[in-house]
């Protein structure tokens, strides 16, 4: 039951990614600068910066849109599923950092509830911290594939 439920997290997270990068990709106008302007907190200098440089937004918007996509495909395929976490991990703490729920914070797109300190990027964060600590891609996915080829080939 614990496998079946941690695939299932894997897959439902993968799932977000994915499609979260797949909406950017076919909205192509989408730019990550509105979100990066309205930063709020801590590092907002930081974010409202990389909004203003031509060539750091670019950047954003490529990671952001590509970034999501290949994560969100690794994790639902269990393929570099390691890496594929870390990935995500960082960017959902980039997402928290440039807009921390916090009390006195007020941002243009009003999130899904009301929030102090803990949101669904945190929420997100660490649920996927608890895959990478009971990894699951070696037992169900491609990384076993890629595991059990390397075994036999050692054997060779």
């Amino acid at each position: 039951m614990q496998l079946i439920l941690l695939v299932g997290l894997r897959v439902a997270i993968g799932w977000h990614f994915m499609y979260e990068g797949m909406a950017k990709i076919f909205q192509p106008n989408w730019t990550s600068y509105g979100y990066l302007m309205d930063s709020k907190g801590w590092f907002s200098e930081i974010f409202r910066d990389m909004a203003s440089s031509p060539g750091l937004l670019n950047a954003a918007d490529f990671l952001n849109i590509w970034g999501a996509t290949l994560i969100g495909f690794a994790m639902i395929t269990g393929f570099l599923s390691r890496y594929a976490k870390i990935a995500a991990m960082i960017m959902l703490l980039f997402y928290y950092l440039a807009q921390p729920p916090l009390m006195t914070a007020e941002y243009i797109f009003p999130g899904e509830g009301s929030y102090l300190w803990v949101n669904k990027n945190l929420i997100e964060l660490l649920a996927i911290a608890v895959l990478f600590v009971f990894p699951t891609g070696h037992i169900v996915g491609i990384d076993r594939l890629i595991n059990k080829s390397r075994k036999n080939n050692e054997r060779e």
